[in-house]
């Protein structure tokens, strides 16, 4: 990777500012970044992010790669236009991170070849927040094996674990497919803690312990369980909200309607977290499911 290459980063959310972090200090290049909240270009600044003036500026300092990802749906609409091989400037797929829904992804990079966008790729990450500072994130790209190929070891600054997944909107179908599993896992381990809890059969603790040793095994235990679930901590800042999982939830919904299927237990994981945002949790990690489980 070339020092003379420029990345330009839009938007530094709970995972977007670790991940342009790993970015600045792996790659080797000049990063240009843009969020508008001042709090996180100020704490990049000291690792040479330097600060655009808007999304646009990102986009058009002259970088050889562009890396996308959104903090929220309506920062997405204020990303800065695409430009087809003719230079015309058109609005057009971006690859956001965990707002990208792949109902949306298929058919705008349907219109996006269409129009000759060039360049375009989903690349939706996983894992949490922790993990996207100490750099081993998830990805899930969808593109040309050309393309992926090409960005690869940009990737590879801000996760350990890549994987094509084929055509564009394929990526993004993996990740919801994956938020949609792990958010029903965190209603089931809420549910058997709420038992625990209510009826005083076992010790919590002793329970998710044991549950670590046998077939319910799993890194949403391990995680979302143990380091969230049990000692009751759902913070508002630097966890994925429950808004968002809601978002999640509805796209995977969505994507599932389309082939003509009903997902009647990802329909309920919806419903109960919609209920956990009406009772004050919307901004909170979104294990808070627990808290309106045991206020039934």
């Amino acid at each position: 990777m070339a020092s003379t290459t420029v990345l330009g980063f839009v938007g530094l959310g709970v995972m977007g500012e670790p991940m342009c972090k790993n970015l600045a200090a792996k790659s080797g290049a000049r990063v240009v970044a843009f969020d508008p909240r001042s709090a996180p270009l100020d704490a990049l600044a000291p690792l040479g992010v330097e600060r655009a003036a808007s999304a646009a500026d990102a986009r058009g300092a002259g970088g050889d790669r562009f890396r996308l990802s959104a903090r929220r749906a309506r920062g997405a609409r204020r990303l800065p236009r695409c430009r087809r091989r003719d230079g015309a400037p058109r609005r057009g797929p971006h690859p956001r991170g965990h707002e990208h829904g792949a109902g949306g992804a298929r058919p705008r990079a349907r219109r996006g070849r269409a129009r000759a966008w060039r360049g375009f790729a989903d690349a939706p990450v996983a894992r949490t927040a922790q993990a996207a500072r100490r750099g081993p994130s998830r990805s899930w790209w969808a593109r040309s094996p050309a393309l992926f190929e090409r960005l690869r070891p940009y990737l590879a600054c801000m996760g350990t674990e890549i994987t094509h997944c084929g055509a564009v909107g394929a990526g993004a179908a993996v990740k919801l497919m994956n938020n949609m599993v792990v958010a029903q896992t965190v209603v089931a381990l809420a549910e058997a803690l709420a038992v625990a809890r209510a009826s005083g059969a076992v010790d919590p603790e002793v329970l998710f312990r044991t549950l670590a040793k046998g077939s319910a095994d799993s890194f949403v235990l391990r995680n979302h369980g143990m380091k969230s679930l049990l000692p009751d901590d759902h913070p508002t800042r630097g966890a994925f909200p429950t808004s968002y999982i809601i978002k999640d939830l509805s796209y995977a919904i969505a994507l599932a309607e389309e082939a003509g299927l009903d997902l009647a237990q990802a329909a309920t994981t919806k419903r109960l977290m919609e209920q956990t945002a009406a009772a004050g949790y919307r901004d909170s990690y979104y294990t808070a499911v627990i808290r309106t489980m045991l206020k039934r």
